[in-house]
């Protein structure tokens, strides 16, 4: 089964409004886990004044929550379209990320603020306009960037110091078909407007409530209504993601000690396998559900797709096999944790129930109810592993 990068990364850009990509977990197993940052709620020595740019959606709201639960203030710079009702004590600056668009950034000028967290860049041009601006007056600038900057996610171990994908043509603005390329420009943008004072943070899959995708929401939405689940591979290939509210209290904690450079911020702390990302979520939520493992070859036939069709999973051979086991030794030294995989699958699916019934009706990602009937059906017809022992 051949994917490219485009493959893999242009859901997370063409889902709404592009909000970031990337899975969250802990010790998988309902083992003790490091408490996150984010639910400590204890303040910080100093505080600080913070500029999201963004902030109003998924990521963007887990950064305010954070930072205001640590004692700093915060300030959201958007367009004042999504969610403009969020957070109605906290300052709000409207413009465009875009300078050639209606005020572009003219609110931001001669404002002075210790940090900026900027959830809302893909394309270089525009982050060097917000880089460049708030130069003289920010004293870091925060870049949320992506794993899918690397250019060969093939072996495992990939580390910030691995290469990043490059475009042939820079001023090109084609996120869809060069996601990871541009990124990267960002990051490099961000850190020429601000040498040494650029945090550039490559999340894995950005997950838990709020996600617009459903890349996760999958798994926990589908065990919960339990029977024959169609699961992929043989169980062993490994699954990396990180819940949005850790992610932002690493955010916060890099803000509290001026960190720079470069931080792969993807989890769980250890080696997490498929199945047993399933069967702790199986655990989690009490549910009666059966795996139906089905090797690569057979989805591959099935035109059952990784990432798309069976969200979370990368076969651990090919071109993205090494997806699932980035470096994160250096985020770990610096402190970021992550709360246990339960908590993230239970609090997906309690988020999940508010949803309005439309989206509850059909998940933006996965296989519908009837797609995964006809390819259960197809395994058991070519005498299929058949239900693998669950728990």
């Amino acid at each position: 089964m051949k994917l490219t990068r485009r493959d893999v990364m242009q859901g997370a850009v063409m889902l709404g409004s592009m909000w970031a990509m990337g899975c969250a977990t802990t010790g998988a197993t309902g083992d003790a886990a490091p408490e996150a940052q984010g639910a400590k709620a204890t303040k910080a020595g100093q505080p600080l004044n913070i500029l999201i740019l963004g902030g109003t959606k998924f990521l963007g709201p887990a950064l305010v929550e954070s930072a205001r639960a640590r004692g700093h203030t915060v300030t959201l710079f958007n367009r004042g379209k999504t969610n403009p009702g969020l957070f109605p004590d906290v300052e709000k600056l409207q413009g465009d990320r875009d300078p050639t668009k209606g005020e572009g950034l003219k609110a931001l000028e001669g404002r002075k603020w210790d940090a900026v967290v900027d959830t809302s860049g893909y394309v270089p041009r525009i982050v060097k306009a917000s880089a460049e601006l708030l130069a003289p007056n920010v004293g870091q600038y925060v870049f949320v960037s992506s794993i899918s900057v690397y250019k060969d996610l093939s072996k495992p171990g990939i580390n910030e110091s691995s290469l990043v994908a490059t475009v042939d043509d820079p001023t090109t603005e084609d996120v869809g078909k060069h996601y990871g390329a541009l990124k990267a420009l960002c990051e490099q943008a961000a850190e020429a407007a601000m040498p040494g004072r650029a945090l550039n943070i490559r999340p894995g899959l950005i997950v838990g409530p709020d996600d617009p995708t459903d890349r996760f929401t999958y798994w926990p939405v589908r065990v919960a209504r339990g029977g024959d689940v169609l699961a992929p591979g043989d169980g062993q290939d490994p699954v990396q993601f990180i819940d949005a509210r850790d992610l932002a209290a690493f955010i916060i904690l890099g803000v509290e000690k001026r960190l720079a450079g470069v931080y792969n911020a993807t989890g769980p702390t250890r080696s997490l396998s498929m199945r047993e990302f399933l069967e702790t979520t199986k655990t989690a939520l009490g549910s009666d559900a059966r795996f139906v493992w089905a090797d690569v070859d057979f989805l591959t036939k099935q035109k059952v797709e990784p990432w798309s069709d069976m969200p979370v999973w990368m076969p651990r051979t090919g071109e993205e096999g090494g997806l699932g086991m980035t470096s994160i030794d250096k985020a770990l030294a610096a402190g970021i944790t992550f709360r246990p995989t339960a908590d993230t699958v239970r609090d997906t699916v309690a988020w999940f129930k508010t949803e309005p019934a439309e989206h509850q009706a059909k998940l933006r990602a996965g296989l519908s109810p009837e797609r995964e009937k006809e390819v259960l059906a197809a395994l058991a017809q070519q005498g299929g592993k058949g239900p693998s022992v669950a728990g």
